[in-house]
């Protein structure tokens, strides 16, 4: 998309939304009286993420919340530190926060693993959810049949990844790495930075989560209208890992975005808004 900002910010209504162990939850509203749609942002994002399909969303009548992940961005690590139970909670709480009622969950990568640990773990807030759309993301086990992630997980972990992300081409590298066939600068203007900007060393919990959990098995208790998406080219979370959540999760849909990689939030944003909108019509 030519002349796209990507590293704009995500404007909208802001609140702090404060949870019993003390972590303090950033959250961005925008629109109002529509369905809400909640909106949960990957590994080593910020709600800013969601920069391009939140307003789009909001233009369509929708109630958009998106927000910080726990220990990314402006939101604080509580007393109950990192892990996908604490995240995953973290969601039922600003569901809570905003009264929001048969909301459309939104998960990208981690969003969407800790979106699934969220429903299938029936977590407090659960039966708030109406519907999710499961956007290039997996139910666990994200090192399976992945030499990038096998590669990039440890790097990172390392605090080595970060490190060289400061050499350009490294960062240009890297962003191709999450993306399909129409790579564009942009991606790396606005990716890079806010990917070195976290703390990579107090989230090394959840990144051995992605590795070592697994609930593939527990698929077939999500009970909801579901769409599960994908970028052929992703080879972050490759498309049988979607093909297995479509395959698990009774009465889903599947759509395939041909050429497309891991970064569908830009790659892909009018094809994002418009499965979330059939969603919302449903």
């Amino acid at each position: 998309m030519s002349g796209v900002d990507y590293t704009q910010a995500l404007e909208g209504a802001s609140k702090t939304v404060t949870r019993a162990d003390g972590s303090k939850l950033h959250t961005v509203a925008l629109g109002s009286g529509g369905r809400p749609v909640l909106l949960a942002h990957g590994y080593g994002f910020t709600a800013d993420e969601w920069n391009l399909v939140a307003p789009s969303l909001a233009e369509r009548g929708l109630q958009v919340i998106a927000f910080d992940q726990r220990g990314h961005g402006r939101s604080t690590i509580g007393t109950d530190g990192i892990g996908s139970l604490q995240m995953a909670s973290d969601y039922g709480a600003i569901l809570e926060a905003y009264a929001a009622r048969n909301a459309i969950l939104v998960g990208h990568s981690m969003g969407g693993f800790l979106g699934i640990t969220f429903l299938v773990e029936r977590l407090e807030g659960a039966d708030r959810v109406g519907a999710a759309l499961l956007m290039a993301t997996f139910a666990g086990d994200v090192n399976r049949e992945n030499p990038q992630n096998r590669l990039q997980i440890p790097l990172i972990k390392s605090g080595i990844l970060v490190k060289m992300l400061g050499i350009g081409a490294v960062g240009t590298l890297f962003t191709k790495s999450l993306t399909g066939d129409d790579y564009v600068p942009g991606y790396a203007d606005a990716f890079v930075p806010t990917f070195r900007a976290q703390d990579h060393r107090s989230l090394v919990p959840i990144l051995q989560a992605l590795v070592d959990e697994n609930r593939y098995d527990k698929l077939g208790e999500i009970d909801l209208p579901c769409t599960v998406v994908v970028g052929s080219k992703d080879a972050t979370t490759p498309p049988f890992h979607t093909a297995d959540l479509h395959a698990g999760i009774p009465g889903s849909s599947l759509v395939t975005l041909d050429g497309k990689g891991h970064s569908l939030n830009w790659e892909a944003p009018e094809a994002i808004v418009e499965e979330i909108v059939k969603l919302a019509a449903a």
